[in-house]
């Protein structure tokens, strides 16, 4: 998402055996999607033998249905997440959508929290809860907003498909495990189909849509890997949540900023698109998702997420009109196997 939002979960890549496994995620979600999303979107997880969250442990018995349904409704969340910002920005200025997502967003997870009277993260966690802020709170859906002003949802949608491969190298980097050249060799792949469809969608040169996209990987990446340590030490969804809490009075004081400077022309769509950001894909995709997860486990849970850049295709198409290249589809498809090869271990 979040293009993005804005959650992604963790799943085996080819590793060799150091006694750590990484996550590869999709998102836009937050730790993740997030927008990410803003999709996407939500959370990585990752660590070592038996650090795995608590949130990826599979259930037996009837879960596994459900858990099913849960996660593919986040990830249908999360792939409205483009549309959804495209849709706001026909209301509201980028930083005004921006930051009133991440307000309405933090109001709603604040109340879970106190609902669920949650104690205050330890004082240690705050500093990797400030990495997951800015870089799925602010971050990710800065940017990608920002690239939505000149770029088609369809064509944000295949560049931040990278985002799993992105989180996985961020994360071989963060925790020092050794990916396999395999691993390596599909990420490499992953990279040269997206830099080619951008080149040749942008007429040989990288528009400043592209910059924002591929910087919005980049922290949304380092935002998932900060997100997935967390992870394994209290709830998915609780991450996600204290991070926007974090940012509450930082998005406040840039809601009013936006709106005092940037025109507002309210119509339907902007309306709808700022709710579902923020309810859709920041709190209700993020909610689902780590249930979901929960229920399936994290690697199962990311097999489905593969389908997301696909499914904002189709969304694109169906609520905004836009008129798909045959490289858009074919792109995205590509960086789909090169995810599905990392997804596989020896």
């Amino acid at each position: 998402m979040t293009a993005q939002n804005s959650a992604t979960p963790s799943g085996p890549i080819a590793v060799r055996p150091t006694g750590h496994h990484l996550g590869a995620h999709a998102d836009a979600g937050v730790t993740g999607g997030t927008g990410g999303g803003a999709g996407s979107a939500a959370g990585v997880t990752g660590g070592s033998g038996g650090g795995a969250t608590r949130a990826a442990t599979p259930r037996q018995a009837g879960g596994t249905r459900t858990g099913t349904v849960l996660a593919l409704l986040g990830v249908v969340a999360f792939s409205l997440t483009f549309p959804a910002t495209a849709w706001g920005l026909e209301s509201f200025g980028p930083w005004s959508l921006v930051a009133l997502r991440s307000v309405l967003a933090a109001l709603l997870a604040g109340t879970f929290l106190l609902a669920g009277r949650v104690p205050l993260p330890a004082r240690a966690h705050w500093a990797g809860l400030a990495v997951v802020a800015g870089g799925v709170v602010a971050g990710f859906p800065m940017l990608t907003t920002l690239a939505l002003q000149t770029s088609t949802t369809s064509h944000a949608a295949v560049v931040v498909g990278l985002l799993p491969l992105t989180t996985a190298s961020f994360s071989a980097l963060r925790t020092g495990a050794r990916p396999s050249p395999r691993f390596w060799a599909a990420a490499v792949a992953g990279a040269a189909v997206v830099l080619g469809f951008t080149l040749t969608q942008s007429g040989g040169a990288l528009s400043t849509g592209d910059a924002y996209l591929f910087g919005a990987l980049v922290v949304c990446a380092a935002g998932y890997t900060e997100g997935g340590r967390l992870a394994r030490l209290m709830p998915g969804w609780q991450v996600i949540g204290w991070a926007l809490v974090l940012c509450l009075p930082l998005t406040v004081t840039g809601s009013v900023l936006g709106l005092a400077y940037e025109p507002v022309h309210l119509t339907a769509h902007g309306v709808a698109g700022l709710v579902w950001a923020a309810a859709g894909s920041t709190f209700f995709g993020l909610y689902v998702w780590y249930r979901g997860m929960a229920e399936i486990g994290a690697p199962r849970a990311s097999q489905l997420q593969l389908a997301q850049p696909l499914l904002t295709l189709v969304w694109s198409v169906a609520l905004l009109g836009e008129h798909l290249s045959p490289a858009a589809p074919a792109a995205a498809c590509a960086v789909l196997v090169c995810i599905a090869v990392t997804q596989r271990v020896k």
